[in-house]
């Protein structure tokens, strides 16, 4: 067995501070009241990290860059008649990768509707203010009534999944994220993620423009 870098920092802390701001996502909607500032605030920031991951997965460490799990639908049935490749044991697997897309479209449409929400007693969105009536009424609708329900839904099967491939494949996904190495087979030549220094502090740049471009969002929304 060899071991090589699979997830690059950024990705991992991507990954995790996501899980955690979603679940608050949802506490908070679900507590309500005084609650819903930190709604707010939590809608924020996992619009600054969509926005980031969005920009990672074109220069970001090899195994977190859209290129690597991007698969044709000839590889996804490949991989459920178990004719997997050996990459697809490393990164994101064709499965996987629908899962990634689907929960973070899934992310933005939540995140995106919560922007021009209006709970008409005393929470909004920041860009109600430049959308009509109609569309306010269909965002919030969707919002409070369909894409809270498609997001729990999409982790209790992310959930279900990493469980399935712990005891049923015996293949650990979280080790792998929470240090960032994992085992494969040796003598197979595959690419190791860069995570230096440098892409380190090049992360933490694209972050912060990303939290920049939000804060800009929520400041252009209060200025009226």
């Amino acid at each position: 067995m060899q071991t090589i870098r699979v997830w690059d920092l950024p990705t991992r802390l991507f990954h995790w501070l996501l899980a955690a701001a979603v679940v608050g996502l949802v506490i908070t909607a679900n507590v309500g009241g005084n609650w819903m500032n930190w709604h707010l605030r939590l809608g924020y920031a996992v619009l600054t990290l969509l926005l980031f991951r969005l920009v990672w997965g074109f220069v970001g460490g090899h195994w977190s860059r859209f290129g690597t799990f991007l698969f044709a639908p000839s590889a996804v049935l490949a991989y459920l008649r178990g004719q997997a490749r050996p990459e697809h044991r490393v990164g994101h697997s064709p499965l996987g990768a629908l899962s990634v897309f689907a929960l973070l479209l899934i992310l933005l449409a939540q995140v995106g509707t919560g922007l021009m929400s209006d709970d008409e007693i005393s929470f909004f969105g920041p860009l109600v203010r430049f959308v009509s009536g109609d569309t306010v009424a269909l965002a919030t609708g969707y919002h409070k009534n369909v894409g809270k329900f498609i997001v729990i839904a999409l982790v209790v099967l992310h959930i279900a999944a990493i469980l399935f491939y712990k005891w049923v494949k015996k293949d650990s996904l979280v080790q792998p994220m929470v240090l960032g190495d994992k085992q494969v087979a040796a003598g197979l030549h595959l690419p190791q993620s860069r995570d230096t220094v440098a892409s380190r502090s090049r992360a933490l740049v694209i972050l912060a423009v990303c939290a920049g471009a939000v804060a800009w969002l929520v400041q252009l929304g209060n200025a009226f």
